[in-house]
C-alpha cells in the first residue's frame, strides 16, 4: 500500500507517519510548507507523481478564535481545500481520509452523537469543517471522513503549537492559579491512539463517515485534574462555568461521539484516561531522548 500524508509535521500527522512507517507502508509525507491543499494544481501534481492508493490529509485551519475573525480563510482551507482533495483523488482513483470535528454539533444533546445525528455548528470554524465534510462526501465515494475530538499529541509537548495538557503543566509549574471550565463535556483523544485505529481503518473498504475519539467523557476541568494526578503535581486548580470564563466563540456544551459504527468493524479506541497515561509516557520518553542527544 502507498500512502500520501498531508500535514505530516502536526500532532496527528506525526503520529500517523510513525504508525504507518512501522507497518512498512510506502509513505510520501508532505508538511504544510511543501503542499497546500488550497493549491489545486500543486495538489494534482503531487498525487500524479506519488501515485498513492490513499491520501490522508490532516490539513486544517483550526484556531477557533482566528477562524471567527477570518471566515474567508477558514472556508478556503476547511471547505475548498477538501474539495480540491476530493476531486484530485477522484481523478486518480485513490481513497481519501479527511478529518473533521465534534464541533459540528450544537451540544444540546445529553448522550453521545452518532453519525446520523443532524449537525448544527455554532461557530465559523465548525461551519467551515462541516462544509469540508460535504465537499468530500458528495464528490468522491472512496472516502473516510473522520470526526474526532479534543486532540493532543506528543509533538505538542515539544513546543510545536502546544496542547491543552502542556498548557496546564506549564502554568502549574509557574505556580499560576488555574480556572478550567467544568460544563463543557467531551472526550480528549491522544493522537497516537487515533493514528493506530485510522491505520487499521484504511485497510478496509468500508468507506464513509466515522466518529473516532477516545471512549468515555469528561469536562476540561476533569481532564486537567486527571493530568495533575497522573504527573503528581499539586496544582492550584478550580472549576468554573463557561459564563465565568467569557469567550467570543460559542462552543458545544456536550460533544461526546458514539463509536458504535467503528466498533461494528471490530475497531476500538481506549478510554481517555488510558490515552492520557500513554501520552504522558511517550512525552517522558521524548524528553529523555532529547536530554541524551
Amino acid at each position: 500500500m502507498k500512502v500520501m500524508l498531508i500535514g505530516a509535521t502536526g500532532q496527528l500527522g506525526t503520529d500517523l507517519g510513525q504508525v504507518l512507517t512501522k507497518q512498512q507502508i510506502v509513505l510520501h509525507a508532505f508538511a504544510h510548507p511543501e503542499l497546500d491543499i488550497c493549491d489545486s494544481s500543486g495538489l494534482e501534481n503531487a498525487i500524479a507523481s506519488t501515485k498513492p492508493n490513499i491520501v490522508i490529509s490532516t490539513a486544517a485551519f483550526h484556531k477557533v478564535e482566528v477562524c471567527e475573525a477570518e471566515p474567508a480563510t477558514s472556508f478556503a482551507v476547511n471547505g475548498i481545500g477538501p474539495l480540491n482533495l476530493a476531486l484530485a483523488c477522484r481523478r486518480h482513483d485513490c481513497a481519501l481520509v479527511h478529518f473533521s470535528t465534534d464541533y459540528v454539533f450544537d451540544g444540546l444533546q445529553s448522550h453521545p452523537y452518532t453519525e446520523t445525528d443532524l449537525p448544527n455548528p455554532l461557530n465559523v470554524y465548525a461551519t467551515s469543517k462541516l462544509a469540508g465534510e460535504h465537499m468530500v462526501r458528495f464528490n468522491w465515494e472512496k472516502h473516510f471522513v473522520v470526526r474526532t475530538c479534543g486532540l493532543y499529541g506528543v509533538v505538542g509537548s515539544a513546543g510545536k503549537g502546544g496542547n491543552f495538557v502542556e498548557t496546564m503543566l506549564k502554568k502549574a509549574a509557574e505556580g499560576a492559579a488555574l480556572s478550567v471550565v467544568n460544563d463543557q463535556v467531551l472526550t480528549p483523544t491522544f493522537t497516537g491512539d487515533l493514528a493506530e485505529v485510522v491505520a487499521k481503518l484504511i485497510r478496509t473498504s468500508a468507506y464513509g463517515l466515522y466518529h473516532i475519539s477516545a471512549e468515555g467523557q469528561c469536562s476540561w476541568y476533569d481532564f486537567a485534574k486527571k493530568t495533575f494526578e497522573l504527573v503528581g503535581v499539586a496544582a492550584n486548580l478550580s472549576p468554573v462555568t463557561s459564563d465565568q470564563y467569557p469567550n467570543p466563540v460559542r462552543r458545544p456544551a456536550y460533544s461526546v461521539l458514539s463509536k458504535q459504527k467503528l466498533n461494528e468493524l471490530g475497531l476500538k479506541m481506549p478510554s481517555w484516561e488510558e490515552g492520557l497515561r500513554r501520552y504522558l509516557l511517550a512525552r517522558k520518553r521524548m524528553q529523555h531522548a532529547a536530554k541524551l542527544s
